[in-house]
This record gives structure tokens, sequence and C-alpha cells, in this order.
């Protein structure tokens, strides 16, 4: 029987072997949860190999030394698991990180002129907020961290200074426009009353053309401005659209004579006898004019009537004066017997080719004489309108 001594001499060696495998229990857990880091159980299981060497217990300490190189190689291959994640969330990071400032950098060099700054300004706001919160999710290498901002903050200055000139200048601009079109609206005002209705309104024309030549102001100023000038315009054009419609009711009378008169005109048409048509219009034309103005509507509807009349007896003229014109007579002639003589000569041609049996020179004869006597025709023709 063991003395009371040697048992209580085994229990405690038995209880450090407990307190070993307890240890072990303890990393293995740790090696196991996701929240503590594969190297840090690494060091402690290493401890705990090393003192399983030199450690009096009573138990199993070959297979505890085995679990803890087990859990050794476990520790170590999920360390490499999280460094290669690492490194992934690293290059990941990296390559977002980069998108962000290489976006900032494209918006700062967009041509001032072509920049939308509203929408531009709100995207870079957009794009710091994902810089901080990819910031926040994870840093990169100091080196890297330190380049790209001071990449991004100099996009981020280069556009603020771009905004700043563009609006200064464009203010600039907007006051230049402000002032051309204020004396332009006060032209305008003083034309308002104006009953020259021709000059005055190639006026306003001329006034449009500066007005758009002044180039675009504020919206605040130009809409007062133009407000102004097409209530100034507005006053001109009613005033003269009332003195027309006054002008018109006057002219309303002249109308029906004029419309008469055409009636009559258009009679003479189709033109048989130019001279006595040419007699005849030019009394309707005296009694045309003394008729005087007819309304605007009307105008250029009566005026294209009476045109189209005058139109016909100058035609009728010139046909008359084709057909009796002594030099187109005289050519005419002329033509003709030219022509008889070719044919004449062919047909003398074609005898003699005949009467010589020569098949190709009877041929070529032939030809010739048909076309000759074609163009003959034709100017026998012509002859005969020319003596009409």
């Amino acid at each position: 029987m063991v003395d009371a001594s040697e048992a209580d001499a085994l229990a405690h060696y038995g209880r450090e072997f407990d307190a070993l495998v307890a240890q072990v229990d303890i990393a293995e857990q740790r090696l196991m949860s996701a929240e503590v880091a594969p190297g840090e159980v690494v060091g402690q299981l290493r401890a705990l190999r090393g003192t399983l060497a030199d450690v009096q217990a009573v138990g199993d300490l070959e297979g505890l030394a085995q679990r803890t190189r087990d859990l050794e190689a476990v520790a170590a291959a999920r360390r490499e698991e999280a460094d290669a994640a690492r490194s992934a969330a690293r290059e990941a990071g990296l390559a977002s990180r980069t998108a962000i400032v290489e976006e900032a950098e494209q918006i700062a060099a967009t041509d001032p002129e072509r920049m939308q700054w509203r929408p531009s300004g709100d995207r870079l706001r957009e794009l710091l907020d994902a810089w901080k919160e990819a910031q926040r999710t994870l840093r990169l290498d100091k080196k890297s961290e330190d380049e790209l901002w001071k990449r991004f903050s100099a996009a981020r200055t280069t556009f603020d200074r771009a905004r700043r000139a563009y609006f200064s200048q464009l203010e600039d601009r907007n006051a230049d426009s402000r002032s051309v079109k204020e004396a332009i609206v006060v032209e305008a005002e003083k034309l308002s009353t104006s009953t020259e209705w021709g000059p005055t309104s190639t006026a306003y024309r001329v006034l449009m053309d500066r007005w758009k030549a002044a180039g675009r102001g504020s919206r605040k100023d130009d809409d007062a401005q133009w407000a102004r000038f097409r209530a100034a315009q507005d006053v001109f054009f009613a005033a003269r659209t009332q003195a027309n419609e006054a002008e018109d009711e006057e002219f309303r009378g002249n109308l029906v004579v004029k419309e008469e008169l055409l009636v009559e005109a258009e009679k003479l048409v189709p033109v048989t006898d130019f001279r006595s048509a040419r007699k005849a219009l030019r009394d309707i034309g005296e009694r045309w004019e003394a008729a005087g103005k007819v309304p605007r509507a009307d105008l250029q509807r009566v005026e294209k009537r009476m045109r189209a009349v005058e139109q016909a007896v100058n035609d009728a003229e010139r046909a008359t004066w084709k057909r009796t014109n002594p030099e187109v007579k005289a050519r005419a002639d002329s033509a003709v017997e030219q022509l008889e003589r070719a044919v004449a000569g062919l047909e003398a041609d074609l005898a003699a080719a005949q009467a010589k049996g020569d098949a190709r020179a009877e041929s070529q004869a032939q030809a010739a004489l048909e076309a000759r006597r074609l163009w003959l025709d034709a100017a026998r023709r012509t002859a005969e309108e020319t003596s009409a």
C-alpha cells in the first residue's frame, strides 16, 4: 500500500499534467476563435511545448506534446491564410483608394468652360467620404497612404482654385453683360412711344441682335432686364398693330376697286395682240395707282395677280419680236438656202454612186442625205415662223 506522502505526490503531479492539458485546451479554443490572431496562439503553443520538456507531471506528456505540435501546424496554416487575406485586402484597398484619386484627378483636369461645377463638386465630396470610409476600414502602408492622399488633396485644391477663378471671371462677364443690356433696355424703352413704324421696327431688330451679342448674365439680372425689354417692345408693337388695323380699315375700299381692276386686267389673257393688250394694261395701271393702298394682308395677293398679267403681256411681246426680227428671219432663210444646196449635192452624189454600183458610197450618200433633209425641214419651219 502506497503511503500517504507518495499518494500526495502522485496527485500533485497529476494536477500539474491536468493544468498543462487545460492550457493546451485554452490555446486550441483561442486558435479556433476568429477574434484571436493565429500568430498569438503560435507563441503560446511554442512556450507550452518548451514547458513539456522539463515539466514534472504524471500523464501522457508525449501525446500532449504531439497535440501541441499539431496545433502549431494548424496555427501556422491559419497564419498563412490570414497573411494572404490581409495582403489581398491591402491590394484591394490600394486599388480602391487609387480609383478614388484618379477620378478626382479626372474631374480636376476638366476644361473649366465645360465643367459642371455643382455635380462635380458634389462628386468630389462623395469621393472624400469614400476615402474616409476606406481609411476606417483598412489602413494602407504609410508610404502609399501619404502618396495617394497627396494626389487626392492636390486634385481637390486644383478644382477649388479653378472654380473660384471661373466664377470670378463669370461675375466680371455678368457685370459687363448687365451693363450692356441695361443700355439696350434704356434705348428700347425710349423707342416704345415712337410712331415711325418702319425705322423703329428695324431699330428693335438691331437692339435684339445687340442683346444676343452681349452674352448671358446672371439669371436674375437677365430675367429682369429681358422683362423690361419685352415690355417696351410690346408697347411699341401693340401701338403699331392698332395703327395698322386702323389704316387697313381705311384702305378696304381701295381693295374693292383694285379687285375690280384685276378682273378687267385678267381678261386680257391669253394675249392675242400685245400692242392692244399693252395699251389696255397701261390704262388699268393708271387707275390702279390712283386707287391707292390696300390692307397689308391683301397687298401681296393682289400685286401677284397684277404681275402675272404684266408678265403675260411681256411674254407675248417677246414672242412676236422673236418671230418678226429681221436678223432672225435672214439667218433662217440663209440656213434654208444652204441646206437646199447641200441636199441637191448629196442627191447628185447618190445618183452617181448608184450609176457606178458602188454600194459603200451609195450607203454613205443615202445616210448623209436623210440627215440633211431632216435639218432642211426644221429650217423651213423656223423660216415660216419668222415670216408669220
